[in-house]
């Protein structure tokens, strides 16, 4: 990035997005010959079930800089993200939405960002209302990404990015299918920064990102790239056995003192319960790891391209 105006790849995973992707490109050839000298877009058919790959291939035979790229099925907005910067050509990539809700006239302050010396820049939305379980999910979400990546900057984590091509090369190997584009920056470097960007509300549709696929997502983050889980399990036991040894204490202490056993069979039942439940917790977060690596073991690829057109 020695030059004043580095060449940008733009990464669009594409759902369901028949309606805005053409407007979207549209947009950023607009704005993007003010931006680079060399440029390209890359959009992602993430096993959409509308029209959007023959839209996409329209754009193609439209506009020469574009690269459409249809996956076999649907693997998930990370995946498909995946596919489209293990793509990309040129030297930084900046990664969007296909719902306009991202605008690209902001694309600029992404990139003056990066000059500063980040190696990610977040374009992180000013105000954002989803609603009050959709806010708490996302929040949740990011608290659960700030762990895992152990970076403050985490907490302001938006699909809107922009970063260095060649951090991809920290995870030039990885095949796993459950993929956090996120953490796998973050295996790259820890200059990570943001700045406020306006978003504009969507237009058409609805978002795919519901509250249950945004706890989904948490859940595979933490269990696919930490071992807090277990740590978690590690401490309650700890917990447990420092409690069961002071009933223990209790118990002789009051045969010794007052004679005979200690009476309730609701609280003997109580504690067999609690020490129950906390043994299948624990084992239900190893069996959860095992899944894993399971699933890993099976050589499960990320995602598979079915096709890839550029234009003639």
């Amino acid at each position: 990035m020695g030059r004043n105006r580095p060449s940008i790849s733009i990464v669009i995973p594409v759902y369901c997005a028949e309606q805005t992707i053409t407007s979207l490109v549209e947009q950023l050839f607009q704005y993007l010959p003010e931006l680079a000298d060399e440029y390209e877009v890359l959009l992602v058919n993430d096993g959409s079930k509308d029209n959007s790959w023959q839209t996409i291939e329209e754009i193609v035979k439209t506009y020469p800089k574009v690269t459409g790229i249809n996956l076999m099925r649907n693997y998930g907005q990370h995946n498909a993200l995946l596919c489209g910067i293990r793509a990309a050509k040129h030297e930084v990539v900046v990664t969007m939405d296909d719902d306009l809700q991202h605008p690209p006239e902001t694309i600029h302050i992404l990139l003056e960002k990066l000059k500063e010396g980040a190696d990610v820049v977040y374009g992180s939305p000013i105000t954002e209302n989803h609603g009050l379980f959709r806010d708490a999910a996302s929040l949740i979400t990011k608290m659960v990404l700030s762990s895992v990546m152990s970076v403050d900057t985490a907490r302001y984590v938006s699909a809107y990015r922009a970063f260095r091509t060649d951090l991809r090369d920290a995870f030039v190997n990885y095949q796993g299918s459950n993929v956090s584009i996120d953490v796998l920056l973050s295996w790259g470097t820890s200059r990570f920064a943001y700045v406020k960007v306006e978003h504009h509300a969507r237009t058409v549709g609805e978002s795919n990102y519901t509250l249950r696929k945004l706890i989904s997502h948490a859940m595979n983050m933490i269990t696919g790239f930490s071992t807090i889980p277990l740590r978690i399990s590690s401490g309650i036991g700890f917990l447990f056995t420092v409690f069961g040894i002071i009933v223990l204490f209790y118990t002789l202490i009051h045969y010794l003192i007052v004679g005979g056993v200690v009476p309730g069979f609701t609280f003997t039942a109580s504690l067999i319960a609690i020490f129950s439940g906390a043994q299948l917790f624990a084992l239900g977060i190893m069996g959860e790891y095992l899944a894993r690596m399971h699933f890993r073991l099976m050589d499960k690829p990320s995602y598979a391209i079915k096709t890839k057109i550029q234009h003639d």
